[in-house]
């Protein structure tokens, strides 16, 4: 776990040791994290929104090639929720069926009925909230929305995330105060990625107000 962590706090580090070392594996490196963190339910520890960031700042800096990477990492966040969508379509009833405390069959008809009515919205939106973005496609799946629907929204979001993050990257990353700063640069942008997160536990937790008594 603390290795974990210092992979995601000093990501752009790290990714410029594995490029010294390795060189142009870096590409596949960094296709096979985006894909796997929108594509396997089981990975939402992935980073996402920070590696893209320092992405960004390092192709900046000449040492990854934009123009590469860019439609490569685009390609496998599209990919990826297209996989995480039919695992969810074909396997997840299934998962369903036992009805486990966490896959409850009651979650099963909320998100039918939640993609039914906000489902392009929240697909786009996921993409910008770790741990939403991973399990988002998979219930879309489950809920059956229309995967040409679906495919729609998975390249708008795809692109937006992808193109927003690797341009705040190249154009702030190598500034000297986001330099002198980057762990910190890196953790606020986690911290604002789950905010959407814990804003929806506290006004699920208490945003409803008790009954009045008969």
């Amino acid at each position: 776990m603390p290795e974990f962590l210092d992979f995601i706090l000093h990501v752009e580090n790290h990714l410029r040791t594995f490029i010294q070392n390795y060189g142009l594996l870096v590409y596949l490196l960094l296709f096979a994290i985006v894909f796997c963190e929108t594509g396997l339910v089981v990975t939402p520890f992935l980073p996402g929104d920070s590696l893209l960031f320092a992405v960004g700042a390092l192709s900046a800096q000449g040492l990854i090639d934009w123009k590469i990477i860019v439609p490569l990492l685009l390609t496998g966040a599209v990919l990826g929720d297209a996989v995480n969508y039919s695992i969810g379509k074909w396997f997840g009833p299934k998962v369903f069926h036992y009805d486990h405390w966490l896959l409850r069959q009651d979650h099963l008809r909320k998100a039918h009925a939640f993609y039914e009515k906000y489902g392009g919205r929240a697909i786009i939106l996921a993409r910008f909230v770790p741990i939403v973005r991973t399990f988002a496609p998979f219930v879309a799946g489950v809920g059956t929305m229309n995967y040409s629907k679906f495919c729609l929204y998975n390249i708008t979001g795809a692109v937006l995330w992808v193109v927003l993050f690797i341009g705040g990257g190249y154009l702030f990353g190598n500034l000297p105060f986001v330099q002198d700063n980057m762990k910190a640069v890196i953790l606020g942008i986690i911290v604002v990625s789950v905010l959407p997160i814990v804003w929806e536990f506290v006004k699920a937790k208490f945003g409803k107000k008790p009954e009045a008594a008969a």
